[in-house]
């Protein structure tokens, strides 16, 4: 299936996230990011990169966009066409394109009683290099896509020990089996193959080329 790509700056991301380029320097954290492994065949996420977090980007955003808050700065990096998989979180997600991207995104209000959910909901978005945006904890969305073929590199921030390895894996609510992490609940797409995931996703692997 063929998906429309929006641009970031189109009304229709504002359900989505908003964009805060401008609002911070992201200068330094950038250039650092060129140094970050960044596969052709693969992606790859670190959740903390500790040289990137002694930049001082990272007392801004702890100081400003999450109020005080514990966070993390890492980043995810690679080559990607397919949606795979949706995930959220109970908090904003920042990203800082240092390339061009692609998000797959969608509203985590779709979401089925019994946690499923149709992949034509997806919605595509460029974001050009530079841009910072915050997504919203009620956003879904995951690895992001590759533009025209290209290699991406995107920095993530969210709070301290999100994705992480769970302490305690809780079962009672019906929430509960998509927990596969801190902080991240993930509804998979069964071509994806994503081991303990809850293959929820019903439709087509939404793809990008």
């Amino acid at each position: 299936m063929s998906i429309q790509i929006q641009k970031v700056t189109d009304a229709s991301f504002r359900k989505y996230g908003r964009i805060l380029t401008g609002e911070y320097d992201v200068t330094d954290l950038m250039a650092a990011m060129e140094k970050t492994e960044c596969p052709d065949d693969a992606v790859i996420y670190i959740p903390s990169d500790k040289e990137i977090e002694k930049l001082p980007i990272m007392k801004t955003f702890t100081d400003s966009l999450y109020g005080g808050l514990p966070i993390q700065i890492g980043y995810c990096n690679g080559n990607n066409h397919l949606l795979n998989a949706v995930e959220y979180h109970r908090s904003s997600e920042v990203n800082v394109a240092c390339t061009d991207l692609i998000l797959l995104i969608g509203c985590e209000q779709d979401i089925e009683p019994d946690f499923t959910y149709d992949t034509s909901k997806i919605e595509a978005f460029l974001v050009p290099k530079g841009t910072v945006v915050e997504v919203y904890a009620t956003t879904l969305h995951y690895a992001p896509c590759s533009v025209d073929g290209n290699n991406f590199r995107c920095v993530v921030v969210l709070p301290k020990d999100t994705n992480l390895e769970l302490e305690v894996k809780p079962e009672g609510a019906k929430e509960d089996p998509l927990l596969v992490a801190r902080n991240k609940w993930v509804i998979a797409h069964e071509e994806a193959g994503i081991e303990g995931a809850v293959n929820g996703l019903k439709g087509e692997n939404i793809s990008v080329e």
